[in-house]
């Protein structure tokens, strides 16, 4: 690709109720692409479809490139396809006078009692039937009947299309609206798109919009059909299968960096052999026509291990305020003054923001949360005698991690456990959990008096347990 200004490449996605990856991974690639040239991105809200025309749906379009990081100032517009009726309108008209478009009141089902096959396309049966606007009757582009039409594809080449398999399309439904493929051509026209990045499923669509590009006298714009999408079956990303939508990953706690950087590598690797790349970096690297063109697989595990480097890498105060509104969602209040002692021990654990609340619940309870799983594993054994002997050893030991651990470690030896054993029963009954922070330091924030009466009150469960497992029946 050259680098000139005059480029102006267009993210056009229609208002869906929610932000698919597959349009996030669309969009970044062209605001890269218009970046590196020092072109513009334009963005053009596609609205025409009263069904999905919603105020909402287009700002929840506005919030995610934001979130992404494309703000006003990134992209010109957004301009609304629904503000173009004139052009469609005038469009049609032109068509109609050129000959290159015809009026059909042909309903699907006649269509497949003529051709056998309802997969098959439309069959041209209204084409020299001379038919005038009325109710019913659609407006239908005549494709050529000879010859082909070559598509400019920066990552696929210069796919041919034969025009005899071209199908006479859709262009102004029997309502007057014109379809997608006329408002897309009219909309790229008038708004100066050289360039167009989209998903391959439109790839098809392709050759019909460089047929309306020329009958309207314009000369169509570079295309470059990014790869498909897949999960982990290989099938298609489904908005009624898979997680798709772009809020729901922002809601569990992923950053907007990580996902940056992740939806870049969808069909695309910097140098290296890397993963985690600065955005300016991808910026300087990235090149359309290096991007495969086989299915990207969308690989949930490795966006969340990416997502877990991004969080390890923020400064504190930042994690501390990424953390903040998950913390107000809490079913309990949250100390931010003791939530920051215990965010540097957290921060090297979650791999989603979400994963916070869980994770120092037991500081900000009045007991520790209950886990059956967790209690049945670690309150066996030698359990009530460590409890007892850690309680009686706390009580007047310097309250500082190293000493809480070293004393510890202590009764571990005397009961011929190593400390991962020792400290499991004291784990559970402070934190409700086995797994969590790191203990010691989690004991020192808690303060004397909270951990002294959870390894009591654990202590005792455990005594009167044993008890009455030990009782005659």
């Amino acid at each position: 690709m050259s680098s000139t200004s005059s480029i102006r490449v267009r993210f056009a996605p229609s208002p869906t109720g929610m932000f698919h990856v597959g349009g996030a991974r669309s969009a970044l690639f062209n605001w890269v692409m218009a970046a590196q040239s020092g072109g513009t991105l334009v963005l053009r809200i596609e609205d025409t479809d009263a069904s999905r025309n919603s105020p909402e749906w287009t700002e929840g379009i506005i919030r995610a490139l934001a979130w992404l990081g494309m703000d006003g100032e990134q992209y010109e517009g957004p301009y609304f396809q629904s503000a173009n009726a004139d052009r469609h309108a005038a469009a049609v008209q032109t068509l109609k006078e050129q000959g290159r478009a015809y009026y059909c009141d042909c309903s699907r089902e006649a269509v497949t009692a003529r051709t056998g096959d309802q997969h098959k396309g439309y069959d041209g049966f209204c084409r020299d039937r001379g038919l005038d606007p009325g109710p019913g009757r659609a407006l239908r582009f005549r494709t050529p009947d000879e010859g082909q039409t070559t598509v400019v594809d920066l990552l696929r080449g210069k796919p041919v299309f034969d025009n005899s398999v071209l199908e006479d399309f859709v262009v102004a439904r029997a309502d007057g609206s014109v379809t997608f493929l006329l408002a897309n051509a009219v909309d790229d026209m008038s708004q100066g798109i050289t360039h167009v990045v989209r998903g391959e499923e439109h790839l098809s669509n392709a050759p019909k919009q460089q047929l309306l590009w020329e009958a309207l006298g314009g000369e169509p714009p570079v295309w470059a059909h990014v790869p498909v999408i897949v999960n982990e079956k290989r099938q298609k990303l489904s908005k009624r299968r898979d997680k798709v939508a772009l809020e729901d990953y922002r809601a569990e706690g992923y950053l907007a960096e990580a996902m940056r950087n992740y939806l870049m590598l969808l069909g695309w690797a910097p140098s290296g052999d890397r993963e985690i790349v600065p955005w300016d970096v991808m910026v300087n690297e990235f090149r359309i026509e290096d991007v495969n063109t086989s299915p990207a697989f969308f690989d949930v595990k490795k966006l969340r291990a990416i997502n877990g480097e991004y969080i390890r890498a923020l400064p504190a105060e930042k994690f501390v305020a990424e953390c903040l509104p998950f913390l107000q969602q809490a079913p309990f209040d949250v100390d931010v003054a003791v939530f920051a002692e215990l965010a540097p021990l957290a921060q090297t654990r979650v791999a989603l923001l979400s994963e916070i609340v869980q994770m120092i619940d037991f500081a900000f309870l009045d007991e520790p949360p209950s886990d059956e799983q967790s209690w049945n594993k670690a309150m066996k054994g030698p359990a009530a005698e460590i409890l007892a002997e850690a309680e009686e050893s706390y009580r007047d030991a310097p309250w500082n991690a190293e000493e809480l651990k070293n004393r510890l470690e202590r009764i571990g030896t005397a009961h011929g456990l190593k400390l991962g054993k020792t400290q499991a029963p004291v784990r559970v009954a402070v934190t409700g959990r086995t797994v969590g922070l790191p203990l010691f330091e989690s004991l020192e924030i808690l303060g004397r008096d909270r951990t002294l009466a959870r390894i009591a009150a654990a202590r005792a469960v455990v005594n009167a347990t044993q008890a009455q497992e030990g009782s005659p029946s």
